[in-house]
């Protein structure tokens, strides 16, 4: 993660770097303290070690976007919810810009939130760029959510519960987000794809 944007007066303005790490940890610090859960019970319901989520809460790791996705099902928020850093009064523009971005471990994807939140979103947007060749694990939801993606441009393979499924430009597909998949970038150059998670609401 390189840069990301803040509230300032009127406008938006880039955050340093180094103020990332402990903005995520406060985020994940402040969303597990509102749930009662202790980092031993968020690191068994996450699948996330304690010593990690420990890291991460005191702004001493970037978790990989694996982990951030791990973190955000386990607490039951949306992913936007966990890596904002925003603040809002009912208009939010964001500006296309590359700091923006969170980068697979490998390199390999490119995701950029589109839904800024600070509270829970039953419904988030994200961009995905994978790269020639690249691999995402795709994260499984709880029951009941389900995933849209377009594919702006390239073509992909999508592997849903052991059924490939091709996807090319303005090819779309809606599917239970709780069942395994993953998508491949199956072209010659990076390929762009669109995501919109529909989250099932939860009892009272």
């Amino acid at each position: 993660m390189t840069n990301s944007m803040a509230r300032d007066g009127d406008g938006f303005t880039p955050i340093g770097e180094e103020a990332i790490p402990l903005l995520l940890g406060r985020n994940l610090r402040r969303l597990r303290v509102r749930q009662g859960l202790s980092l031993e019970r968020l690191a068994r319901l996450s699948g996330v070690s304690r010593a990690m989520l420990g890291q991460i809460e005191l702004g001493r790791s970037v978790p990989t976007v694996t982990v951030l996705w791990k973190v955000a099902r386990a607490l039951d928020v949306s992913f936007a919810t966990l890596t904002s850093f925003t603040g809002h009064d009912g208009v939010v523009v964001m500006r296309h810009d590359p700091s923006q971005t969170l980068l697979s471990a490998d390199g390999g994807t490119a995701v950029r939130t589109l839904t800024p939140s600070d509270g829970d979103r039953r419904v988030e947007f994200r961009e995905l760029v994978l790269r020639a060749g690249a691999l995402e694990n795709g994260v499984c939801h709880q029951p009941g959510t389900m995933q849209n993606i377009v594919v702006a441009n390239g073509r992909v393979e999508l592997s849903l519960a052991g059924r490939r499924i091709g996807l090319g430009p303005r090819d779309a597909i809606l599917f239970d987000a709780d069942l395994h998949h993953d998508w491949r970038n199956v072209g010659d150059g990076d390929a762009t794809l669109y995501m919109v998670v529909f989250r099932q609401e939860t009892a009272a």
